[in-house]
Formats: structure tokens, C-alpha cells, sequence
């Protein structure tokens, strides 16, 4: 026998999920379609990536937005699998980037086929995401779209130039994950309320939602980068701190820490170097940088939560505060 859910833990993603599983099987079905092409190496690398895993948060996001706004339509699906295009798109460009070996478990497109194809095959998925956004004819989801790629485009640039600098401040880091993580969230959930046509009341809740959602997964995204597995996280630990990357618990460690642990952290940030990563973790736990980085992200998740108090009462809106809820209590 099963043993009892506990009441106070938000649904799974398999039970959010449920709640569309036409709509859902659609998008999964849309993504391996469109992901198709004439060139042998393109289906190559596409299929490595469907057959990676993923939670695919982003495309469930737009179809529990459209659903709670309303909508009773079918372009839906397509801007769902548009979403995770896009969002896939960087994936692929970020790990050449970080030059990353490991992500959800699986060896990076880039580790098996290159960066030259994983740079371009991520092109492909952009430029095919704008293919169907054309199809659908929505100019308005468009323009948001279109808007959101650039600044996840701007958002990569900016924590490229913060790379190997320990004198990044808070701000400068929210205004980063913003940019490169929440700003396609946000993008989600508004077209959701595009599609339902459900007026800018509705427009500005769901796009409140999902940046403070986006804010939330990332932060916490940042967190367990010091306090999980490989094996729960997918990916190499310690890698944010091996590409110099200043993110949150480091922020505040640096700020809270002793003289050692600052000189420590700065160093490390600086060279992007791991030999003291055992070290480092612990001085982030003693610091409060762990418990510290949780708290903005359950903030985040609670104002994204709240974000949808004007919204009608629906299945599909308990969805999405769960889905917050999920955000900050999950270890992968």
C-alpha cells in the first residue's frame, strides 16, 4: 500500500500534469514532430534531446496560464511547444558556453556531437519556434516572444560579464536570473492570457506569476548547485562555481563569512576553479547562504503565488500555485 500524501506538500508534477494530459500528450507529440528535419545530423541532436528527460515546467506553464485565463482554443499547444523550443535553444547554446559535460544525467549535445552542431542545431530550434509562431498569427504573442529571446539573449550576456567578478552584488544577480530565466516564465504565462484574450487585468496577474515563479525556480536552481547530488541534480556539482559564476549563496557568504572564507570564495570566484569546493559549501551552509538563498526563493514563490488572487477560481489556478509551491521544495 501506498503510504498517505502528506496534505501540506503541493500535488506532483505527474498530478499537475494530469490535469491537462490531453493537452499535454499534444505538446509532447507537436515537440517530436516539429523537431523534424531533412538533415540527417538535426534529428540526430533533436533526438538526444526529447530522449534527455526534462520537466518541461515552461510549456506546462502555458497550458495550466491558458486554461486559468480561460482559453478554450487549440493554439495553445503549439505556443506550449514554442516555449520549450526556445527554452531548449539556450540549453543547447549554454552549454557550449559553459563548455558543461553533464545535464540531467546525460551526457551534453555538445560532449557527444560538438559545439559546432549544438550551436547551430540551437539555431534551429529558434528559427523554428518563429516558423510557428507565424502559423498561429497571433502578432501580439509575437511581439512577446520575440521580445523575451532577445533578453534571455541580453540576460546570457550579462552573466557572461559578471563571470570571475566577486564584487557582483545582489541586485546585479536578480536583474541576471531575471533576465535569462524568468523572463521566458513571464513570457509563458502572458500568452496564455493573450490567447484566452482575457484583458490586461488578467494579462498583468499572469505575467506577475510567472516572473516571480521564474525568480523562485532559479534561485533555487542556485542553491542546490551547493546542497544536492549529482545524481538529484543532473549535472556535475560545483559547476556554477567552476565557470566563476557569483550566484546567491556565494553572494552572501561573501558578505557574512569570515575574512577566510570571503578570501576563499573571491579567490575561487575569480580563478573558477573547484579545489576548495568541500570548503566553500560549508562556508555557504555556516554563513546562512543556503537558508538565505531558500527565503528569496520561497518570497518569490509566495508573490507568484499571490500574484493570481484576481483570478477566477479554477482547477487550473490551484495548479499554478502549486506548481510555485513545487518550485522551492524540490531537489532537482
Amino acid at each position: 500500500m501506498q503510504p498517505a500524501r502528506d496534505p501540506s506538500l503541493p500535488p506532483s508534477l505527474d498530478a499537475l500534469r494530469e490535469l491537462v494530459a490531453e493537452d499535454w500528450t499534444a505538446v509532447n507529440r507537436l515537440i517530436v514532430k516539429r523537431l523534424g528535419s531533412d538533415v540527417a545530423l538535426v534529428n540526430q541532436v533533436a533526438h538526444h534531446i526529447v530522449h534527455c528527460g526534462g520537466k518541461r515546467l515552461r510549456p506546462l506553464t502555458v497550458l495550466l496560464a491558458s486554461k486559468a485565463a480561460g482559453y478554450a482554443g487549440g493554439d495553445h499547444i503549439p505556443a506550449a511547444a514554442i516555449v520549450e523550443f526556445i527554452h531548449t535553444a539556450t540549453l543547447l547554446h549554454d552549454d557550449v558556453v559553459d563548455a558543461s559535460g553533464l545535464r540531467r544525467g546525460q551526457e551534453t549535445a555538445n560532449s557527444l556531437f560538438g559545439n559546432q552542431a549544438s550551436v547551430l542545431v540551437g539555431d534551429f530550434l529558434y528559427s523554428r519556434s518563429f516558423q510557428m509562431m507565424v502559423e498561429i498569427g497571433e502578432m501580439r504573442m509575437l511581439e512577446v516572444l520575440a521580445d523575451a529571446t532577445n533578453t534571455i539573449a541580453e540576460g546570457e550576456v550579462l552573466q557572461l560579464m559578471n563571470c570571475n567578478n566577486p564584487d557582483v552584488s545582489e541586485t546585479n544577480y536578480m536583474e541576471v536570473i531575471y533576465r535569462k530565466t524568468a523572463k521566458l516564465f513571464e513570457a509563458g504565462t502572458r500568452i496564455g492570457a493573450i490567447l484566452a484574450g482575457a484583458g490586461e487585468a488578467c494579462e498583468q496577474a499572469l505575467v506577475a506569476y510567472g516572473r516571480h515563479l521564474g525568480q523562485a525556480f532559479q534561485l533555487v536552481d542556485d542553491a542546490l548547485d551547493y546542497d544536492a547530488t549529482t545524481e538529484e541534480l543532473g549535472k556535475n556539482i560545483g559547476d556554477d562555481l567552476a565557470e566563476g559564476k557569483p550566484t546567491l549563496p556565494l553572494i552572501y557568504a561573501m558578505k557574512h563569512g569570515s575574512a577566510a572564507e570571503r578570501h576563499m570564495i573571491r579567490e575561487a570566484i575569480e580563478t573558477g576553479g573547484t579545489r576548495n569546493l568541500t570548503s566553500i559549501q560549508l562556508a555557504i551552509e555556516t554563513s546562512g547562504g543556503l537558508r538565505y538563498t531558500a527565503e528569496r526563493a520561497q518570497q518569490e514563490a509566495t508573490l507568484a503565488a499571490h500574484a493570481l488572487d484576481s483570478l477566477s477560481n479554477s482547477p487550473f489556478k490551484d495548479a499554478l500555485v502549486s506548481l510555485a509551491h513545487f518550485a522551492v521544495r524540490r531537489r532537482y
